[in-house]
This record gives structure tokens, C-alpha cells and sequence, in this order.
């Protein structure tokens, strides 16, 4: 697996591994046993870059036992930002100061780690100068709890004040076929600052794989069974996204979801995306995207051919959907 470089120096395989769908998100969660299978199998296949979060419910204990034998060996990034009822699930943003040093020793606990290699802000809270998350992080960066700052779904002027105060290593954000709009002021910015990016959901929660039917149905535990993007009626109309990539699949020999990756790697050198699953068979066909090369030519008939394709409902629900771009 080629490695990729984010921010000054954080190494990284060019494709990571998103684990929020092994403990909540997308249906019950999976077996332990199988899930701790997956992640080392991808560490075999030579990932090194995991993606965790205190909301992912029992995901960091999960990530840290199965990291556990290649500690140093691999980069475990994690979140704080959120605040919680006592059900677990979330009620609100929480970036205050003292609440960000609790999460991180919390999740060091969790992860079973000395140092923390990568820690975003998981939401912007509208409510804490954002300077004053960026120098809690510096702090805890001095102090040998954190070895990397970054931000999730944050709009360009606030990653620019953060940086300003302790640099930003890299920003995640959704980012597929289906959704390009960090194109039009998010991926300049990081350009210009040096900042790498981490695009979640690059396969639009499993949507660009062509693996989900007008017929499909999701669990009410799944996140998207209340994503208008995933409701029956529009579906057949946003198959259009994976007809597309289905067309460059069939002349590479690749399935969807590896022209949908190979898409993304070729966007930017400093891009990463994780990619999540729970089976082994789908992770060796994504980290298989990698040796996907796509042409000049090939990435021109994908912009043209998408750019007349029109997605139909919102990414998230409304209650989510204002959590973001702050």
C-alpha cells in the first residue's frame, strides 16, 4: 500500500480505515471477534491509518484491542466534540476546554495508547471561540497526550483561525461523486495551507458500490434509513452516480466502489480516504482500488458525465445537516 503524507508529516496509507460501522451507525453492531479479524486483516494488507470517535460508541475499546500488537506501527485517529445523554446517544456540542481534556484522557484509556496520533474536533461548536479549541489541542499537544490537530466538517474561515493557532494536520469531511462541495472552498484552503484531507463516506454509505436496491431494506438502527438520499423514491434516480462509475468499471476490469476510490486518490496526492466495512471480502476490494489507474481522459468523462447528473435529497436529516460547516 502506498503511503501518503498529511499535513508537515503525518504518514499514512493512501487508503484508511473507517471503523464507526463495526460498533453503531449502519445496524447492530458486528461481533467483536470478526470486527478485531478485519482491522488486523487490514493491517496485514498494509493499512495504517484507523478511524475511531468517543460518539462511535464501544469503537475506541474495539480499535484499541485490535491494535493492540502493532502499537507504533500504525496511526489511530479519534475525536472529541460532542456531548452525550445518558442513553449514549448524542444530545448536543460540548468543545469547552476542560471537556476536550477529559475526552482525550477518556479515549486514551480506551485506546490503550500513551498519545493520541491524530485528534479532530468532531463538530465546530458555535459556542467555543474556535481559537480556544485550537489552544486547548496545542496544550495537550505539549504535554505528549496528542500528536496531531484536526477538524471534521468545518467551513474554510474556521479552519483558518484554528491553524492560525495551532497547526491543522488534516480535515475530514464527506466527500464522494455524490457530494463534491468541499471542492468549492474546503480543498483550496487545505492547499494553500498545507493541511491533508480525510474524506469520509467516499463510497456514499456503501451507495457508489451499487450494492443497494430500490428494494433494500435498512434497520431502524441505521443511519440511513432517515437519509432523505437513501429514500426508496429517489433512489433509482440517484443510481445514475453508480451507472457511471459502472461504465469506467467494466473498461478497467474494477468494480463501482474502486473507480468511485480511485476517483478520490486522483483528486489530490494528499487526500486519504476510510473507507469503512465489516467484511473482509468488500476491504480487500477497497484497498484493491488503489492499484486502479485512471487516465486524464478517464477522470475528464467522469467529471463531464457527473457534473450532468443531479443527486436527489439532502445528505443527512435536518437535525444533522446543521451540525455542519461552521
Amino acid at each position: 500500500m502506498d503511503k501518503r503524507t498529511l499535513g508537515q508529516n503525518l504518514e499514512v496509507s493512501a487508503i484508511g480505515l473507517g471503523c464507526m460501522g463495526m460498533s453503531r451507525g449502519f445496524g447492530p453492531s458486528g461481533p467483536t471477534a470478526e470486527m478485531i479479524a478485519v482491522i488486523r486483516a487490514a493491517v496485514e494488507r498494509g493499512v495504517t491509518f484507523f478511524d475511531t470517535a468517543e460518539a462511535y460508541g464501544d469503537n475506541e475499546i474495539l480499535v484499541g484491542e485490535a491494535l493492540a500488537p502493532f502499537a507504533g506501527q500504525v496511526v489511530i485517529a479519534t475525536k472529541f466534540g460532542f456531548k452525550f445523554g445518558a442513553d449514549g446517544n448524542i444530545v448536543g456540542l460540548d468543545s469547552r476546554p476542560e471537556h476536550i481534556s477529559e475526552v482525550t484522557d477518556n479515549s486514551l484509556r480506551r485506546l490503550g495508547v500513551e498519545s493520541i496520533d491524530l485528534l479532530y474536533q468532531h463538530r465546530v461548536d458555535p459556542d467555543v471561540p474556535i481559537e480556544d479549541v485550537a489552544g486547548t489541542v496545542k496544550e495537550l499537544i505539549q504535554n505528549g497526550k496528542v500528536k496531531h490537530f484536526g477538524m471534521s466538517e468545518a467551513s474554510a474561515q474556521t479552519i483558518r483561525r484554528a491553524h492560525a493557532v495551532q497547526p491543522v494536520t488534516a480535515v475530514q469531511s464527506e466527500y464522494s461523486l455524490w457530494w463534491r462541495e468541499p471542492e468549492t472552498e474546503i480543498l483550496p484552503t487545505l492547499a494553500e495551507l498545507g493541511i491533508g484531507f480525510v474524506p469520509y463516506s467516499p463510497l456514499g454509505k456503501g451507495f457508489l458500490t451499487g450494492s443497494i436496491s430500490e428494494s433494500t431494506q435498512f434497520d431502524s438502527s441505521d443511519i440511513r434509513s432517515s437519509i432523505p438520499r437513501f429514500a426508496a423514491d429517489v433512489r433509482d434516480a440517484n443510481r445514475a452516480v453508480v451507472d457511471l462509475l459502472q461504465t469506467i468499471a467494466d473498461r478497467k476490469g474494477a468494480t463501482p466502489g474502486q473507480i468511485a476510490l480511485a476517483w478520490l486518490l486522483a483528486q489530490r496526492p494528499w487526500i486519504a480516504p476510510i473507507p469503512g466495512t465489516r467484511r473482509l471480502e468488500r476491504l480487500e476490494e477497497n484497498l484493491a482500488a488503489a492499484d486502479v489507474e485512471l487516465t486524464a481522459d478517464d477522470l475528464s468523462e467522469i467529471d463531464a458525465a457527473s457534473a450532468a447528473i443531479e443527486v436527489q435529497g439532502a445528505r443527512y436529516p435536518s437535525f444533522m445537516q446543521k451540525l455542519i460547516g461552521r
